[in-house]
C-alpha cells in the first residue's frame, strides 16, 4: 500500500522543529475581479472550500495561484487571508521565488507572516551550474528557519549530486519535481537516501507535474507518493477518490478515472500554453466559484474549449458515480 502520510525532521540542531503534511495537497486559485484586481473575499471562499473538501495542506500563491503575476503586497495579503480563514485547521504554505533577492525577501516575508512553510520556485530567467543552483537556495533561505520545499523544474533542475547539497541547508525539507524526468528523479532519490543520516532518510519528495494524477503511479513506484492536485480546485470529489485509489493500489478505479476524465482533461490542457492554470480557473467558474479570469500573459480558453471542458468534467463525475456504485 502506498503511504500518503508523511513527516520530516530537521537536523539534530533543530530537532524541536517538525513538519507534518497529510493527505492530498491543494493549491488554491487566486481570484481576480473583472478589472484583474485581487478578490480576497472570493479567495476566502476558495480556501474554505478546499479545507471543507478535506485538503491536507494548502499551498497558496504558488504556480496554480499565479505567483508570477502577484505583487509583494498581494502576496502578503493572500497569506494573511489564508491563515485567517484556515485558523490552524491545516498547514498553510506559500510560494516564493524570482531572482535571488526576491526569493530571499519572499521567504523572509513568509516567515514574518506566519506561514507554515515555503515552496521555493525556480530562479527567474537565468540558469547556472548545479553548484550555483544550490547556492541560490542557500542565499534565498538566508538565516530563516521556516521549512522550505524546493521546486525542481525549469531553470532549477538539479543533478543527483547537487540535490544532495540541499541536505546542508537545514531548513530545506524536500524537493518537488515539476521537470518530469522519472529516471533523473529516481537517481536523485537514491543518491539522497544513500547518505547515512536521519536528515537524508527524512527528506521529502513530491510529484509536482501538471495534472499530477496522470503520472502518480509512475512516481509512486520510485517512492514519490506525495503529489499536489490542481483538480482539487474544481472537482475535489474526483481528486480525493483518485488519491484514495492510489493509496490502496486500486488500479481499476485509477484506470477508470484516468480514461474517463484525466486523460481527456490533459489532452485539452495541452492545446494552449498556460492552460494548466487557465483551464482550472475556467472549470472552477463552471462549478460556480468566483475564480475570475487569469492575468496576462496567460489567456482564457475559447468558448469551444470551455464547452468541451464542461463535458469532460461532467463525464468525470459520471465515472466517479459509476466507480462509487461499484460498476
Amino acid at each position: 500500500m502506498v503511504e500518503t502520510k508523511f513527516e520530516a525532521r530537521f537536523p539534530a540542531e533543530n530537532s524541536s522543529a517538525r513538519v507534518e503534511l497529510d493527505g492530498l495537497l491543494a493549491f488554491p486559485l487566486t481570484p481576480f475581479t473583472e478589472g484583474l484586481e485581487l478578490n480576497l473575499d472570493a479567495f476566502a471562499e476558495n480556501v474554505e472550500s478546499h479545507v471543507a473538501a478535506g485538503a491536507g495542506a494548502l499551498f497558496v500563491a504558488c504556480g496554480t495561484g499565479e505567483f508570477s503575476s502577484l505583487s509583494p503586497d498581494e502576496h502578503a495579503a493572500i497569506l494573511r487571508k489564508a491563515r485567517e480563514v484556515v485558523a490552524g485547521r491545516v498547514p498553510v504554505w506559500v510560494g516564493a521565488g524570482g531572482g535571488a533577492a526576491s526569493a530571499r525577501a519572499g521567504i523572509a516575508a513568509a516567515e514574518a507572516g506566519g506561514a507554515d512553510g515555503v515552496l521555493l520556485l525556480p530562479p527567474y530567467l537565468v540558469t547556472g551550474p548545479p553548484s550555483g543552483l544550490v547556492d541560490h537556495v542557500r542565499y534565498a533561505v538566508g538565516d530563516s528557519s521556516i521549512p522550505v520545499i524546493v521546486y525542481h523544474r525549469s531553470t532549477g533542475v538539479f543533478t543527483p549530486n547537487s540535490a544532495v547539497g540541499l541536505l546542508d541547508i537545514p531548513s530545506v525539507v524536500g524537493l518537488k519535481d515539476g521537470f518530469g524526468d522519472v529516471e533523473l528523479m529516481s537517481r536523485i532519490i537514491t543518491t539522497i537516501r544513500s547518505v547515512d543520516s536521519d536528515r537524508a532518510r527524512d527528506f521529502l519528495f513530491f510529484n509536482g507535474l501538471p495534472t499530477a494524477e496522470v503520472s502518480a503511479r509512475a512516481y509512486a513506484a520510485i517512492g514519490v507518493a506525495r503529489y499536489s492536485s490542481a483538480v482539487h480546485c474544481f472537482a475535489p470529489e474526483i481528486a480525493a477518490r483518485f488519491h484514495r485509489a492510489l493509496a490502496e493500489n486500486d488500479d481499476a478505479v485509477m484506470e477508470a478515472l484516468l480514461a474517463g476524465f484525466y486523460l481527456p482533461l490533459v489532452a485539452l490542457r495541452d492545446e494552449g500554453q498556460g492552460f494548466a492554470v487557465s483551464l482550472v480557473k475556467a472549470a472552477a467558474r463552471l462549478r460556480g466559484d468566483k475564480a475570475g479570469s487569469v492575468r496576462p500573459p496567460l489567456v482564457e480558453p475559447t468558448a469551444d474549449q470551455i464547452a468541451r471542458l464542461e463535458k469532460i468534467v461532467d463525464d468525470g463525475f459520471a465515472v466517479l458515480k459509476s466507480v462509487e456504485a461499484g460498476a
